[in-house]
């Protein structure tokens, strides 16, 4: 076996858990669920695949949860996954040979998130690069919501990359979405007043206000959290510069939009800012600028959103050359796109 423990923390995840627990079986690593108060089958479930089941008295912090999980491992070295994170990929003795380096025992180990959307109407794939790996001797957990990780001497960890990917499931019902969405907006708020202005916490009060269907209240919160001193090279405040940029598109405020020009410099290494870029020229009917930032998305190689980079950008490629009645311009760039629908029923249509 693998000296690492899996630990996670559930409650209410019946629909979930069995699949995450059967993807991990032939991986031999020990597992420890913390269970928080399910009534339903969590933790008979749970009691299929492994015997370290334990209760924790929810007390509205995720970090405390998070941190009572990784004491009850065997192990030093601790993967903290979800119970809607499905194992799609590992390489095991790789995994293994990078938390026997020296170099990496105060470091995080981060795994690859591929996570559903829709953009423009059509399911997606976003990956994310997260940090979940980590020697609990060096790192735990603080934030009462949203947790991250954070070395116990207080400085910010150092990261290595780990051949793990998990598929993000994320599917709540709706009712389920918006509960868990009020009980997490009062904790961030409640964050927010202990803390101060903070970039992170006005990112994830972004989030929870998109899955509140509130676009408003999610721009004006990534605003504030743009207009911070932040890292332009942190994932979040990437995803939090292009939600926002998606927000304002969404609410038809394109002038809005313009001002993430302020910020090209620090964010258009990234295929995905670029491409954002471009949609909102397109909006603003800035054909000749739309059409030279999807080009330039073409040819970056860091990106989230999958086709940002390739089929997306040539499709709305293609459209602008309809606009500019360059047919077979257009046509050119629709072929580009594969098998992507909405470019194939152009070229239907434009045959």
């Amino acid at each position: 076996m693998i000296p690492i423990t899996v630990c996670m923390i559930a409650k209410n995840e019946d629909n979930h858990i069995e699949e995450c627990l059967k993807r991990l079986r032939p991986c031999k690593f020990e597992i420890v669920v913390v269970d928080t108060g399910s009534v339903d089958r969590t933790i008979e479930i749970a009691h299929k695949y492994t015997d370290k089941v334990f209760h924790f008295d929810w007390c509205d912090d995720f970090s405390a949860a998070r941190n009572f999980s990784i004491k009850q491992a065997s192990n030093d070295w601790v993967l903290i996954i979800d119970c809607d994170e499905y194992l799609e990929n590992v390489n095991l003795a790789d995994v293994e040979n990078q938390i026997s380096l020296d170099e990496n025992v105060d470091s995080v180990g981060i795994i690859l998130r591929n996570n559903p959307y829709s953009i423009q109407g059509v399911r997606s794939i976003m990956t994310e690069h997260i940090g979940r790996l980590f020697n609990r001797k060096h790192c735990h957990y603080e934030g009462m919501i949203h947790e991250q990780v954070k070395t116990i001497s207080g400085r910010e960890p150092e990261t290595f990359q780990i051949p793990l990917t998990f598929y993000h499931e994320g599917y709540v019902a709706e009712s389920d979405k918006r509960m868990r969405a009020t009980r997490n907006l009062e904790m961030l708020l409640r964050d927010l007043e202990l803390k101060g202005p903070n970039p992170y916490i006005y990112f994830q009060l972004g989030q929870n206000y998109i899955s509140l269907n509130d676009l408003e209240k999610a721009a004006h919160y990534y605003k504030l959290g743009l207009d911070l001193d932040i890292d332009p090279h942190s994932a979040f405040v990437q995803s939090m510069a292009e939600t926002y940029g998606y927000c304002l598109i969404e609410l038809a405020k394109y002038d809005n939009a313009m001002t993430l020009l302020d910020k090209y410099d620090l964010f258009s290494q990234h295929a995905d800012f670029v491409y954002l870029i471009g949609l909102i020229y397109l909006k603003k009917d800035m054909l000749e600028n739309a059409l030279a930032e999807f080009q330039k998305a073409t040819t970056l190689n860091s990106y989230s959103r999958k086709g940002v980079n390739s089929y997306r950008a040539f499709y709305n490629i293609g459209m602008i050359y309809e606009r500019m009645n360059d047919t077979a311009k257009a046509k050119e760039y629709y072929k580009k796109c594969g098998d992507f629908e909405a470019a194939v029923k152009r070229l239907e249509e434009l045959a």
